[in-house]
């Protein structure tokens, strides 16, 4: 094993892998419609696909094949310190192949482009079922399916006006409509990669990004080839949290778009006055205010365009608890005995402590681990890791979680030291990915629906289980080497910012080297 310092480039063997995952995965993209990707109707302007059709088990065996191959490349780099080197034309070349598949691993891109449709054509999304606009004739709120055919828009107002934008570039061509999406993805996780790498430097850091984010394959299949508006809910609060140290009121505004595109990304707030904690009570004060109000000059505007109803799908949302969380056979043990809305109750104020309770687990594995080396600004990463720590802690410990919620998390991990939360982060979001193949409630065959539902419903909630069972065991141990006690950090902070050197004390000699 190499020297903690070094960063070296991957090995063949991990090239290999990453190869493999990634041709599975786009040619799960670029073939016909199956149990992971929905038909998209006439291709119009937009990519078109294979003549290649997958039947349920192959396209099923394909994902799994192909995400465990990449988190197995991801797990030999972080035992053996050993990233991908990835130039900028490389990357950009990655972008353009997500660009030529179509998304799979769910039908929310669908969803999207109803909405979209919705609104662009003056209808209320966050009031109007995708099923009854247009009597049920539209082209592409008729694409709209199982379960969310009767359900409006749960998502803000900013990500129905981006929705909003590509359903009028797209027009009555739903393949259009969603391809344009997908650039919109692209774009967002290029910009992420771009902000980290604007937020440290040096090769250490540069790998950290590359493996966690950039090529890695269980990141890249969920979030970029989905097509999930989680990429673009994080680019947004990265680039808040980049410009906070700074800009805090212009940095206020792109946070007012991050929570205006998803709600959750509001810990972003709550990160910056974390990292503002060691400035005088003025500046914080300042600093607060000036972010308050640029979230406040967007955040507004754009609920009073979405209105009243913007929230109505949010507070229903609330209380549903899904498959694959831990809380799923919690809420079945207690349905019984107390009934289906206690059981509800029951179960959403057990999360809330759960969370506030993993705040705490990975406060202090964030302290013991420290700032990944080329941390290049105290501030910023300080906001990083606690958005990785606040963002991280609600996606385990929600009722209602999908992979794709974990975008901010694997978008923050890599301002992290190399500790043992990448690979407890890397088995969760492994096994959540696999839980939710092929992607789709319709087009499976009974036995891969059954084994589909066997892994989501008697696998992932325990190793969820397990999951905080490791983090609780990590911390207890950081805590009584002292690593991860306030003021006794693992790691330092970051550089500090640069002042006047104070000379020795009278005949005090000074140490070299």
């Amino acid at each position: 094993m190499p020297a903690p310092e070094q960063q070296l480039t991957a090995t063949r063997g991990q090239q290999l892998l990453l190869l493999a995952s990634g041709t599975g995965l786009l040619l799960v993209g670029v073939a016909g419609p199956s149990a992971a990707r929905p038909g998209l109707g006439p291709r119009g302007w937009a990519p078109g696909e294979l003549p290649l059709h997958l039947t349920s088990a192959t396209v099923t065996a394909t994902l799994w094949a192909a995400y465990l191959l990449g988190a197995l490349a991801v797990a030999l780099g972080l035992w053996r310190r050993t990233a991908p080197r990835l130039g900028w034309p490389l990357v950009l070349g990655l972008g353009g192949l997500a660009l030529l598949t179509a998304p799979f691993g769910s039908a929310d891109h669908t969803n999207y482009a109803a909405y979209g449709r919705i609104a662009a054509q003056g209808g209320d999304a966050y009031l109007v079922p995708p099923v009854t606009w247009a009597g049920g004739h539209d082209p592409v709120t008729s694409a709209v399916e199982p379960p969310w055919t009767h359900t409006p828009s749960i998502y803000g107002p900013a990500a129905t006006a981006l929705q909003a934008l590509a359903s009028l570039v797209g027009g009555a061509n739903l393949r259009q409509t969603v391809w344009v999406w997908q650039v919109l993805v692209v774009l967002s996780w290029l910009a992420v990669r771009w902000l980290l790498l604007r937020a440290g430097t040096g090769p250490r850091w540069q790998g950290r990004v590359d493996l966690l984010w950039t090529a890695n394959p269980v990141v890249f299949g969920v979030v970029v080839l989905g097509a999930h508006v989680d990429v673009i809910a994080t680019a947004l609060a990265l680039a808040a949290v980049v410009l906070a140290a700074r800009h805090p009121g212009l940095a206020g505004l792109v946070l007012g778009l991050s929570v205006s595109t998803k709600v959750t990304d509001a810990v972003v707030g709550l990160a910056l006055l974390w990292s503002w904690r060691a400035l005088g009570r003025a500046e914080l004060v300042r600093r607060a205010l000036l972010t308050f109000a640029g979230f406040v000059v967007v955040a507004a505007p754009l609920h009073v365009w979405a209105g009243p109803h913007v929230f109505s799908q949010l507070e229903k949302a609330r209380r549903s608890v899904s498959f694959a969380t831990p809380w799923r056979p919690v809420l079945e043990w207690l349905t019984g005995p107390l009934g289906g809305g206690a059981a509800r109750t029951v179960v959403t104020t057990a999360a809330v402590v759960a969370v506030v309770a993993l705040v705490l687990l990975l406060a202090v594995l964030a302290r013991a681990a420290g700032p990944a080396p080329g941390a290049a600004d105290a501030m910023t990463t300080s906001a990083l890791l606690a958005t990785l720590v606040t963002g991280t802690a609600y996606v385990l410990g929600a009722p209602y979680s999908l992979p794709w919620y974990d975008a901010l998390t694997w978008a923050t991990l890599p301002a992290l030291a190399a500790s043992a939360l990448d690979g407890i982060l890397l088995a969760r979001l492994l096994v959540l990915v696999l839980a939710y193949v092929p992607g789709r409630v319709v087009a499976m065959s009974p036995a891969v629906e059954s084994f589909s539902l066997g892994v989501r419903r008697n696998l992932a909630p325990y190793a969820g289980i397990l999951v905080w069972l490791l983090l609780a065991g990590a911390a207890v141990r950081a805590w009584r080497r002292g690593a991860g006690r306030p003021g006794r950090p693992g790691r330092p902070p970051g550089p500090r910012p640069p002042g006047p050197a104070s000379p020795p004390p009278p005949q005090q000699p000074v140490r070299q080297g």
